[in-house]
Parts: C-alpha cells; structure tokens; sequence
C-alpha cells in the first residue's frame, strides 16, 4: 500500500503503472473491483474508471490498433481517476456542509432524460438501464451525484464577474483570427495537360498546347464565355461544370497559383501560366476581400468566454484547496 499527499494534483507513478497495467491485460484477468484510489476513506474502482470512459474507449478501439491503442486508453483512465477523485472531493465537502439535494430536482432531472432521450417511454428507458447492468436506485444515485457536483462548482463562482474593456480588448487582438474572413475569390479555371508525346521527347506537342492556351485566352479576353471553353478544352476534373471551384482561399491553391489569382479584380482573366507540366488560364468571377469583425460586434462573446474562463479558474482553485487538505492512498 502506497500512501501520498495529494498535492497539489498528483498521481504516483505507481498508480499510473498500475492503471498502465490494467489497461493492456485481457479482459479475463482484469480485477472487475480492484481499488485505484481511496480518497478520504472512500474508494475509486477500476470499475468506475472503466465505466467512465466505456464509450471513449470504444471510439478509440475504432481508430488505433495495437500499442497506440493501449497508450491512448491509459491516458484516458489516468484521466478518469482524476476526474473521479475530484467528484469524492467534492461530494464529501457536500456532505460536510450538511447541504441537500431536494428529490423533486432528481426526479425532474430524470423525467427530462425520459422524455428527451427515450420519447417519454419509461419502460424503454427502464429496459435500456437493465440491459446495462444498471438498476434504477444506481441510476438515480448517480443521477444525484451529478447534480450535486455541477451544484457545488457552480456554488464556487460568482454571478457578478466583472470583465474590464482591457481585458477584453487584449483577448480580441489575441485571437483576432477568430473574428476574420479570409479573403476569397470565386474561381474559374481551364487546364491544359502536355500529353504523353511530350513525356517521349516530342516538343511539338507540348508547343501546341502552349499555343492553344494563348488562343483560348484570346477568345476570353475577346468575350467568349469562360465556363462554354472549360466544358471545350479543359482537362480537369471540374470542365463538365465549366472549370468552376466555387470560393476559395489563398490557402486552398497552389502558391504560384493562390498569387495570380489574388491579384485578379472581378471577371478578370489572368495570362497564361506554366505550371507543372499543365497551363492554367484564370478568371476572379467574383472577390472577396478579408473581412474581420469589429469589436462592438463581437464584445457580448468576448465578455461571455472571459467569465466562464474565470469561473472555471475559481472553480479550479477551490478543487487544488480541497486536494491539498485532502488525504490519497493508492493501492
């Protein structure tokens, strides 16, 4: 039995390795009860840890394979036994205060989950629970529990928080991007590949397409329509659609391409460009130029993220008080 001091947040590398172990043995030997963690004299399971992150693990399982399944689930249980000691801490500072949780706002809270997820069929919703090993009274215990944790962290934060126009200033310079439109450009394009001949040595072929690409552009800039000579000559994908890729950013395009294009104005044709092995004709059907949000228009959202960034920082300083004081054995 190895005994520690919680503070501030630690788990012994033993108990890491322990939970590394847990998470690489078959399900066979797997101790269904084994204690992670004891918190104050109440107990952390690996069931519990288990059941905690039951769905991210299957979501992983689909994903990776092999050592880098293992890693990914021990870092999702080391995860859970935090989050599982933090939720003793805070239960046990409920039942210190002697505070209570009404039973109507946990039957509320149920019926809510009926009607929402079950269309109000109770016995579907009781079914599903036996089907996962749960009975209703450990349902309704859980249920509670949650509520009273959300109740006791949110008992932690002040409803006045008050945001000053600095900070708020500072946050929307910081992320800026956030609150920008990149410049876009609606784009035509027509392509023209040299052809195998080419590849063998024969310049012809690849002076003939040259030659075709001047003659095209000289009929767009002429006033042919773009999309009827994409449908003629193009030799990409979008031709059938008359060489339209619809809006685009800088970043979407080739950098030698994103550049003429960006310097195009409305219904602008752009010379003819050699480009790996191809020629590109280009047109800006329409621009858009980057756009970002003013302040004034983005100043709700900012004040509304810097509380909740404060009350989860209020919330965090109260858990690293009660983890401090509190005592942790990990077996």
């Amino acid at each position: 039995m190895i005994s520690i001091r919680f503070s501030p947040f630690f788990l012994s590398l033993a108990a890491l390795a322990l939970l590394a172990s847990v998470a690489t043995l078959p399900a066979a030997e797997e101790v269904i009860n084994g204690i992670a963690a004891i918190v104050n004299g109440d107990v952390v399971t690996f069931s519990q840890v288990r059941e905690l992150v039951a769905s991210q693990e299957k979501s992983a399982s689909e994903i990776y394979r092999g050592e880098e399944l293992q890693s990914k689930v021990k870092v999702m249980r080391e995860h859970a036994v935090r989050d599982l000691i933090d939720r003793n801490l805070i239960l046990q500072e409920f039942r210190k205060k002697e505070f209570n949780i009404p039973s109507y706002i946990v039957d509320d809270s149920i019926q809510r989950i009926i009607r929402q997820e079950f269309g109000g069929d109770r016995a579907a919703f009781v079914k599903t629970l036996q089907s996962q090993g749960y009975t209703m009274a450990r349902f309704r215990d859980n249920e509670k529990n949650k509520i009273t944790v959300q109740a006791m962290r949110q008992s932690k934060t002040s409803e006045n928080v008050i945001v000053s126009p600095v900070k708020i200033r500072e946050y929307y310079e910081q992320h800026r991007v956030a609150y920008s439109t990149p410049a876009q450009v609606k784009l035509r394009m027509i392509v023209l590949k040299e052809g195998a001949s080419s590849e063998n040595g024969d310049a012809s072929s690849s002076i003939s397409k040259k030659q075709m690409a001047a003659e095209i552009r000289e009929k767009l800039t002429g006033g042919a329509e773009f999309d009827r000579l994409a449908q003629m000559y193009s030799e990409d994908s979008t031709n059938e659609s008359g060489g339209d890729w619809g809006w685009v950013e800088r970043t979407t395009l080739n950098e030698e391409l994103a550049k003429i294009v960006f310097s195009l104005k409305p219904s602008e044709i752009s010379p003819v460009l050699p480009l790996d092995n191809a020629y590109y004709i280009l047109m800006a059907e329409a621009v858009k130029p980057a756009v970002t949000k003013p302040l004034s228009e983005v100043q709700q959202e900012i004040v509304q993220k810097l509380i909740q960034e404060e009350k989860l920082k209020t919330q965090e300083r109260w858990l690293k008080e009660l983890r401090e004081k509190a005592y942790i054995k990990i077996l």
